[in-house]
């Protein structure tokens, strides 16, 4: 027989909730529990994860006593709720990601992962 899912679900968040849109992976995966049927292998989306520091506010700058931001789109969303507009631009033929994960003794983990934008 083939499974039978409930369409007619209770919502989670709100479209364009700005902060109140705001949520931790625990709350998003037990919602999913509740509210549609998971098996073994369900993955779950989360979108874009915030690098939220302890006094709560979202990602702000490390100089600012801050822990960064996670991606561009979230330095974007964050100066869209401050300041009404993005000023941060997305990347473009030239620029470099590195992303490298240091453990307490300040040694990388994985080794530095490195790729550059080009032109295509």
């Amino acid at each position: 027989l083939p499974l039978q899912v409930d369409y007619n679900r209770e919502p989670f968040g709100r479209a364009n909730a700005g902060k109140d849109a705001t949520f931790s992976l625990a709350d998003l995966v037990a919602h999913a529990a509740k509210t549609r049927p998971l098996c073994a292998g369900t993955i779950i989306g989360s979108g874009t994860v915030s690098n939220q520091g302890p006094d709560g506010d979202p990602g702000k700058p490390v100089s600012e006593g801050g822990l960064g931001y996670s991606c561009i789109a979230e330095i974007r969303m964050i100066e869209t709720i401050n300041d009404g507009a993005p000023k941060t631009p997305f990347m473009s033929a030239g620029d470099t990601v590195k992303i490298q994960m240091l453990d307490a003794d300040g040694h990388s983990i994985f080794g530095a992962i490195r790729q550059d934008v080009v032109a295509v």
